[in-house]
């Protein structure tokens, strides 16, 4: 257990690493919500909700880059019941040279992956710990303290 929580912790850090890289180059602008793409979501995704089997709404956004280009993406968090309606403001961040490279400046399109992963990884890290710590039956059977 403690393997499979210190990969986690790494991939948490990794995740965490890439979203405080992406908000220290990211540029604002504003955008709108223009309509919300249902999708079946069968590997589970990063998706919030009720139902495994529902639908998720992805929020497909618009908004005009720096260099005066529209553009349009879907994010990556989708919802059921929907988090954000048609025609919504949102705050969009993208890379100033990969503009393509967008999300909604949202707790979860920033911050879901490091916490799943780093959540997982100190439960999995702490119960291999306790096990690993804890006193356990020697395997040789009581001991009365006589060695032969």
């Amino acid at each position: 257990m403690f393997a499979v929580g210190a990969l986690c912790l790494v991939a948490g850090l990794i995740f965490t690493g890439i979203s405080v890289s992406f908000l220290t180059d990211a540029k604002r602008a504003p955008g709108t919500v223009v309509t919300l793409d249902w999708r079946e979501d069968p590997d589970g995704g990063s998706r919030t909700g009720h139902a495994d089997d529902a639908p998720a709404a992805y929020p497909v956004i618009e908004f005009t880059s720096a260099d005066g280009t529209p553009r349009r993406f879907r994010d990556s968090a989708g919802s059921n019941p929907p988090s954000y309606k048609v025609g919504e403001q949102v705050e969009v961040l993208y890379r100033p040279n990969s503009p393509e490279d967008a999300r909604i400046k949202g707790f979860l399109s920033l911050w879901l992956l490091p916490l799943i992963f780093g959540g997982i990884g100190l439960v999995f890290t702490g119960i291999g710990t306790g096990f690993a710590l804890a006193p356990g039956d020697d395997p040789r059977g009581p001991s009365d303290g006589h060695e032969i």
